[in-house]
């Protein structure tokens, strides 16, 4: 791995996520917010493992040039097995008590439900994201939402403090100038799901692509460490993380 950010907050590495998680030290972590390539996409297993990020999941009327990535075609075996080592990884990095929320859609529901048990994690359930504006299918449902299962290392005990969250979020994915990832998920969107841990928290996401869960966590006052395997990607992330630390410099430095 390599380290190309560090600060009092924020520690972002370029690599392979499975072999970086291995080098961070036990129970560092308090939350780990996993948004891996789902391998998905395309009705048939051939559509989803033989064809490009960028070929699953943008239109081909689309005029915008964002990146492809790598990862995104694996079969379901090797999704499954993939997943359970990550999340193995995962498990040992987080502290007791520690939370753990993976973005799946419709298709990994159910073998990342599996993984994440398998890893060792208890499974708590499942958050809905909403998406509004879903593309229509005539005679069909839309496809108008992605999930994430999310889970605890170990119990979680009482919380008489802790904040009561909802199950579902409805928010617009990102677009035009704000899009710049193919399957980046909205700001706002990961705001509100930070909000399942305290200010001060260290949150890890093992795939962080253009970086928006690190910018969420800055924004409410946590800690990152990000992983990412694309150095381009690594370093838009890196930028973007940066700004938002500017960003809350300022507002602090101007509040009395």
């Amino acid at each position: 791995m390599t380290l190309i950010y560090n600060s009092p907050q924020v520690q972002l590495h370029t690599g392979d996520a499975l072999l970086t998680l291995r080098d961070l030290p036990a129970d560092s972590v308090d939350a780990v917010i996993a948004d891996p390539p789902y391998s998905s996409g395309g009705i048939s297993a051939a559509e989803r493992s033989s064809k490009t990020a960028r070929g699953k999941y943008v239109s081909t009327s689309a005029h915008h040039t964002l990146a492809d990535f790598e990862g995104d075609q694996r079969d379901q075996r090797s999704y499954a097995y993939w997943s359970t080592l990550y999340l193995t990884e995962a498990l040992r990095l987080t502290k007791p008590r520690g939370l753990v929320l993976v973005f799946t859609d419709w298709r990994q529901l159910p073998v990342t439900s599996d993984a994440l048990q398998a890893a060792g994690w208890v499974w708590r359930g499942l958050v809905v994201w909403h998406k509004p504006g879903a593309r229509p299918h005539k005679g069909r449902f839309a496809n108008g939402a992605e999930y994430l299962v999310w889970g605890s290392n170990g119990h979680l005990g009482a919380q008489p403090e802790a904040p009561c969250l909802p199950g579902v979020y409805s928010v617009a994915s990102p677009r035009g100038d704000e899009r710049v990832h193919i399957t980046q998920k909205p700001l706002l969107l990961l705001r509100q799901l930070i909000g399942i841990t305290t200010p001060g928290a260290v949150v890890l996401d093992p795939f962080m692509g253009s970086g928006t869960t690190g910018v969420a966590a800055v924004l409410e006052g946590r800690r990152f460490i990000g992983i990412e395997k694309s150095p381009d990607m690594a370093a838009l992330a890196r930028d973007r993380i940066i700004e938002a630390e500017v960003l809350v410099g300022r507002r602090e430095a101007v509040t009395p």
